[in-house]
């Protein structure tokens, strides 16, 4: 039981969607971590498709110095719709 690596869980609840991380599970393969998965995160048929990764090989900006890792967004305002007009018959923009 020493040898059991923490794994990532993204969900794909329908075709064509993006996978949504999920949570994590423990185990010392790829195949008892997918199996795990199953049993915990798909129990009343939430997805249609499951992936894993070794938490190990996830990296995250957190930590970093944020400011000089997004900082070269705030140039490119072209990218913001802050000069558009939303008609108000469009919803969920």
């Amino acid at each position: 039981m020493a040898n059991l690596d923490m794994w990532e869980v993204f969900i794909q609840t329908k075709p064509g969607l993006s996978h949504k991380h999920a949570g994590t599970v423990q185990a010392p393969t790829a195949e008892m971590a997918l199996q795990n998965a199953r049993d915990v995160y798909t129990r009343r048929k939430e997805g249609t498709c499951v992936w894993v990764v070794p938490s190990k090989y996830i990296i995250s900006s957190e930590g970093m110095d944020q400011e000089a890792f997004f900082d070269p967004a705030d140039d490119k305002l072209y990218r913001h719709p802050t000069f558009y007009d939303i008609p108000n018959d469009v919803k969920n923009m």
